[in-house]
């Protein structure tokens, strides 16, 4: 049934397949709990929004937008570092819940963007289809929900890797749970002094919707706004604005001509936070051998430009 329940809460498919088509239609009932956290945002101004909502927020925020670009994207969908089997798990784990699937999920279609990116295959370049839909509608289509295991053999052996991927709502109901009941441990309300509900409001639902956009904002936005450093067979430009919001995913142009290193922000200025936190986990021992940007790569670099 195309309004079953089961839809929130049963495995995706995964499938060995290739896609048939790119276009896919929008499945506005599987989907209805993305529409409702972004409604829900209004809860936001019948509550006290207080200093101590705003740290709360902050911190939900980078925890799981450094997860999402260290994790999902530099290391399971491009591998510029190496790390631990526990540190992998944990980073997934957090990355999750964020709402934006699960981490196989996730690698398999970043990694067919960039080999389709602006193409006709690229499910979410807004040249090929409107910005509107590289922004958010694709992630709703169904078309969006199967995970092609073809994409990524590297990462298919890990079974809690699967079941994170299979079941990528827990993570996110967890995250829900937490932040509504964190009040009632008494350390944590002295320290903050903030309800149930502004915990939930700018604990979980602010944030999320925060780390929603920013992260499809490089989708959309960065394939059409910013500059080129490189002539890339596709239209993705660097947008220092995103850069910032989406702890240097902005870098897009670099990363589309270079994709592999740890490290995109290629040039003096060019703030890519996501990398600080990982040489520093790097001297901790957390994480190794991130991949630098080649020096051959910097000489083919030309003077920005629209």
């Amino acid at each position: 049934m195309p309004f079953s329940i089961s839809k929130w809460v049963c495995p995706p498919p995964e499938t060995h397949d290739e896609p048939l088509g790119s276009a896919g239609h929008v499945e506005w009932f599987r989907c209805l709990p993305y529409v409702l956290i972004h409604l829900s945002v209004i809860l936001a101004f019948f509550y006290p929004v207080t200093t101590a909502c705003l740290v709360v927020a902050l911190i939900s925020y980078s925890v799981r937008m450094f997860s999402i670009t260290a994790f999902y994207h530099r290391y399971f969908s491009h591998r510029s570092f190496k790390t631990s089997r526990l540190v992998q798990f944990l980073g997934a784990l957090i990355a999750c819940s964020s709402g934006q699937r699960g981490p196989l999920w996730w690698a398999a279609h970043h990694r067919r963007h960039h080999r389709h990116s602006d193409k006709e295959e690229d499910v979410h370049s807004p040249h090929t289809k409107s910005f509107f839909w590289s922004h958010t509608l694709w992630f709703m289509t169904d078309y969006a929900v199967p995970t092609f295991l073809k994409e990524i053999p590297d990462l298919v052996k890990f079974k809690e890797l699967h079941f994170l991927n299979r079941f990528d709502w827990i993570p996110v109901l967890l995250l829900a749970l937490l932040c509504y009941f964190a009040p009632e441990i008494s350390w944590f309300y002295s320290l903050t002094g903030l309800s149930n509900m502004q915990m939930l409001i700018w604990g979980f639902l602010v944030p999320t919707i925060l780390l929603y956009h920013a992260t499809f904002a490089v989708n959309s936005i960065n394939h059409m706004f910013g500059t080129r450093r490189f002539n890339t067979k596709d239209e993705s430009r660097n947008n220092w604005v995103i850069a910032i919001f989406a702890f240097g995913e902005g870098w897009h142009n670099n990363h589309h001509f270079f994709p592999g290193s740890a490290r995109q922000g290629f040039f003096r200025g060019e703030f890519d936070i996501t990398y600080y936190v990982l040489k520093i986990m790097s001297i901790l021992g957390i994480v190794s051998r991130l991949r630098p940007v080649p020096a051959w790569v910097k000489k083919k670099a030309s003077t920005p430009s629209s």
